[in-house]
């Protein structure tokens, strides 16, 4: 049986590219929602409720109970213990400018070359779309694990996740693809079964620029608004995807 996700961030409305990633998922076979709240210093209630709203208008349904990241914090940092355990992280003072300031909280990153000491490796792999992807563990950067602002990391709430709510199949956008080698670092470091993945297509503003809450793109709220059915919307998000990404 397939088990996938969609797992929006309540920083904004969602658009167009959530509509299409949105079907993607679940259409893709039984989909769960998570909310992915992590980052307390973007994420809104508002927006949670938004997103509820939004993907029921659209026709999507969802088993509950939702999994909101922000409650599970302890289960996060039991995964930063264990990967401290294996002496595999360290704590980085250095600050974007590149100077070294100890008065302030460290990140802590994933030392990669430690990782493949652990492992006795330096090549690991997954699936995605079908083909078998290698990842070469020396072509990568030591990855941030727990943010300075807010005591954990993207990589590690996924990863987690994934693990604890048995997703076999990982259906995200393209742009989350360079991701996924960090993911499998982790996933094999702590021993969770790597689910397969499946990268779709990106609903785009322009030739070059993905559709995003940070450039103000058309909500999904406004197009309800001004009229629009919810068949309409969902064929407005494909239209949009460019068909080199199908």
């Amino acid at each position: 049986m397939i088990l996938t996700r969609f797992a929006p961030s309540p920083t904004g409305l969602l658009h167009l590219g959530h509509a299409y990633a949105a079907e993607q998922a679940f259409n893709f076979g039984a989909c769960l929602l998570r909310i992915e709240d992590i980052d307390h210093t973007r994420s809104r209630p508002e927006y949670t409720l938004a997103i509820y709203e939004d993907l029921r208008w659209l026709g999507f349904d969802w088993p509950g109970p939702v999994r909101v990241q922000s409650n599970h914090r302890a289960q996060y940092d039991a995964v930063i213990s264990a990967l401290d355990e294996k002496s595999v992280l360290y704590r980085d003072f250095t600050t974007r400018s590149g100077r070294e300031d100890r008065n302030r909280p460290p990140v802590i990153k994933l030392s990669v070359e430690r990782a493949m000491d652990v492992l006795g490796t330096h090549t690991l792999s997954y699936q995605d779309r079908g083909n078998l992807c290698p990842v070469d563990l020396t072509t990568l950067t030591d990855p941030t694990v727990v943010r300075r602002d807010i005591g954990t990391s993207y990589h590690i709430a996924v990863t987690h996740d994934d693990w604890r709510q048995n997703i076999t199949h990982v259906c995200r956008g393209q742009d989350l693809t360079g991701n996924t080698p960090v993911h499998v670092l982790i996933q094999t470091l702590m021993g969770w079964p790597i689910p397969i993945y499946h990268h779709h297509g990106l609903v785009m503003e322009s030739d070059t620029k993905k559709m995003s809450k940070r450039h103000g793109s058309q909500t999904i709220r406004s197009l309800r608004e001004a009229g629009y059915l919810p068949g309409a919307v969902l064929t407005m998000a494909r239209d949009a995807v460019p068909s080199t990404q199908h």
